[in-house]
């Protein structure tokens, strides 16, 4: 099992950047594939990036693809989300998931991930 927590969200104007962060416990976070997830008001939980417990395979959404980039320290038990050029559309609560997979195909649905942090709300300013 695994718990995650997330930070690094907060207020900020367009065109700006967030690093977020998910710390993991646990001994075996290197054997997760993780995901990061936003969910905006009224709207469902989307994905937006993920990446393989190597750390050598990376995916991305289309809304965030070449603005954001995921990386993970499996020695640190953490993934982060770089975000640059921030738009107000990307205002939402993102979460990080994961789920425990050592293979190369990257999970994109909700339903696929096993373990999920509390969220931090990132909110973009026009």
């Amino acid at each position: 099992q695994v718990q995650l927590v997330e930070s690094g969200g907060g207020l900020v104007q367009t065109g700006g950047s967030l690093r977020l962060s998910c710390a993991a416990s646990g001994r075996t976070f290197s054997r997760y594939a993780m995901g990061w997830f936003r969910q905006a008001p009224g709207k469902e939980r989307v994905f937006i990036a993920g990446i393989n417990s190597g750390g050598s395979r990376t995916s991305y959404a289309d809304p965030v693809r070449g603005r954001s980039t995921i990386s993970r320290d499996n020695a640190k038990n953490a993934v982060y989300l770089q975000m640059n050029d921030l738009k107000p559309e990307d205002t939402a609560v993102y979460y990080c998931a994961a789920v425990y997979y050592n293979g190369i195909i990257l999970r994109t649905r909700p339903s696929d991930y096993d373990y999920w942090g509390q969220g931090t709300q990132v909110t973009v300013s026009s």
